[in-house]
């Protein structure tokens, strides 16, 4: 027994040994065959991983990873991460010239354990007119229409909120409450779903392994998850087939299928154009993209404010003045929206400093010829949010917090915070809402101040203040 337990195990090793020996050697030929950009592979399948998680989890993609790279090799270098040979690449043309060619040249990449947790029938793993024709389904009740619509409805939802959870109290986690807070906008207003207990922590589990070795045993990261959307999913079902039900039998009328983006996918099963299961991965992808980047994008904004008091003092005058030409006890409709311009280039100047998303993965489908190089085909491409927002190139004095930089017109492919081309985030427009309904009603209705006004911040897998970002608050007389 002992005899042939060594044999398998040194059969085992042989394989492994050979398998490493014909990936390095076709690495080799592959590149000695094409002039692939100048960077280091590493070891086999590793490459730089190990490096590149390193940097992501302390926040310091760019630094510790990104810019010794560029400096040492130019802005596109190659690499190795997650098992797959990666150019990455930076700057404006680039960016455009990659998020512009989807489904030419490139399409969308994201690693095993994404995709399942994710779904396989999500906007995220979907190509040409069948991307085209679910972002057509969500973009409409993204149009200005619907969202002209939704601002009450978020209003009611923020003031509730800060009713229930911040008064009488002297201290909030902002992090935390906006997370919940948007979460509930996003099932609630968007959806039309109650928010049950612990559906957040459920849908937190499941974030907590996208970016996990794809590996099923008890107690792994990529485990947890998995099971944690297989209850997403059950109560998704469930709700999607009460919902067909109720709609079947009421039979609307045309035009009484709007409002909540769920009514309009389900409308869309009834007539045939999408089926269940794209309904229910589609609304897992849009609850995460809607409420992790939103929540961390106003912490971020408070954190900017809180180190520049000026600042704080023009977006503070904004929302008074906003408050002092209204009724008491009337509501934000979308033109006073709109005269929130400061509030948004505070926004935005923010979420330049702090991206909420560091880049994307997209997989050569031919062989792409880009100044000068060749990326072959199979190959992933990183494009990444640093290359621009961090680049003197582009912003003058890019490490200083500068709102009033955005009152002009940003060039195309620079600042890309909710990414760009066919992929551009179709939630953008109801993260912005989010973002300054809730900042208004908080500045007007509290003073605050943060407890760790340095704050780190880190990442697992998407950015978070390491603390919660916890602040000390007062209701304004």
């Amino acid at each position: 027994m002992d005899k042939e337990l060594n044999l398998s195990v040194l059969i085992s090793l042989f394989f492994i040994l050979g398998s490493t020996i014909f990936l390095i050697l076709k690495l080799v030929r592959s590149r000695s065959k094409k002039n692939v950009p100048p960077g280091y592979m590493g070891f086999p399948w590793i490459g730089e991983t190990i490096e590149f998680y390193k940097a992501q989890r302390k926040n310091r993609l760019f630094e510790d990873f990104i810019q010794p790279r560029i400096t040492k090799h130019g802005k596109i270098f190659t690499t190795h991460l997650m098992g797959s040979p990666t150019v990455i690449v930076n700057g404006a043309n680039a960016n455009k010239f990659l998020l512009s060619n989807e489904f030419k040249i490139v399409v969308s990449s994201w690693p095993s354990a994404s995709v399942q947790l994710m779904g396989k029938e999500s906007i995220m793993e979907k190509q040409g007119e069948r991307h085209q024709c679910l972002r057509s389904l969500i973009g409409t009740s993204l149009a200005y229409a619907g969202l002209e619509a939704l601002v009450p409805k978020m209003c009611n939802s923020v003031q509730l909120h800060l009713d229930k959870y911040w008064k009488g109290q002297d201290n909030i986690s902002l992090y935390r409450s906006a997370k919940s807070l948007t979460f509930s906008i996003v099932f609630e207003c968007f959806l039309g779903i109650d928010v049950k207990t612990d559906m957040l922590r459920t849908f937190e589990r499941v974030l907590e392994g996208v970016f996990a070795p794809p590996i099923q045993f008890p107690g792994s990261k990529f485990s947890r998850a998995r099971k944690a959307r297989l209850e997403i999913e059950r109560m998704l079902v469930e709700v999607v087939r009460k919902k067909r039900k109720q709609m079947e039998e009421c039979k609307p009328q045309e035009g009484e299928e709007g409002g909540m983006l769920l009514s309009r996918l389900i409308a869309g099963v009834i007539r045939g154009e999408i089926t269940e299961e794209e309904v229910v991965d589609n609304v897992v992808l849009l609850t995460f993209a809607a409420h992790d980047t939103t929540s961390f994008a106003i912490a971020m904004a408070f954190k900017m404010l809180s180190q520049h008091p000026n600042c704080y003092s023009l977006l503070l005058q904004e929302h008074v003045d906003i408050i002092r030409n209204k009724r008491q006890g009337e509501k934000l409709t979308m033109d006073d929206i709109k005269k929130m311009n400061y509030t948004w280039q505070v926004a935005r100047e923010s979420m330049r400093l702090f991206p909420p998303i560091f880049g994307s993965f997209r997989k050569a489908i031919t062989d792409i010829e880009y100044q000068g190089f060749i990326i072959p085909k199979g190959w992933k491409v990183l494009w990444t949010t640093y290359g621009t927002h961090y680049s003197a190139e582009y912003f003058e004095d890019p490490l200083s917090f500068n709102p009033s930089r955005f009152e002009e017109t940003v060039p195309p492919y620079v600042f890309l915070p909710f990414g760009g081309g066919p992929r551009l985030c179709a939630g953008y427009q109801l993260a912005k809402l989010n973002i300054l309904i809730f900042v208004h009603f908080v500045v007007t209705s509290y003073d605050w101040s943060l407890l760790y006004p340095y704050e780190t911040i880190t990442m697992d897998p998407l950015p978070f203040p390491s603390h919660g970002m916890p602040i000390k608050i007062s209701p304004k007389l």
